[in-house]
């Protein structure tokens, strides 16, 4: 029992070791966001 344990747990060990290889890349920034765009302008009344 014991012995099983422990293969389960080396195993579970090397399986988390498991994942992307080489150097440590940070997630590139977000763009920042565009100034909010000015509201349009209201057309002139209709006469009639």
């Amino acid at each position: 029992m014991i012995r099983r344990l422990a293969l389960l747990l080396l195993s579970s060990c090397l399986l988390a070791a498991c994942g992307n290889k080489g150097a440590l890349v940070l997630p590139d920034k977000p763009a920042p966001a565009a100034p909010p765009a000015t509201p349009a302008q209201d057309p002139p009344p209709v006469q009639g």
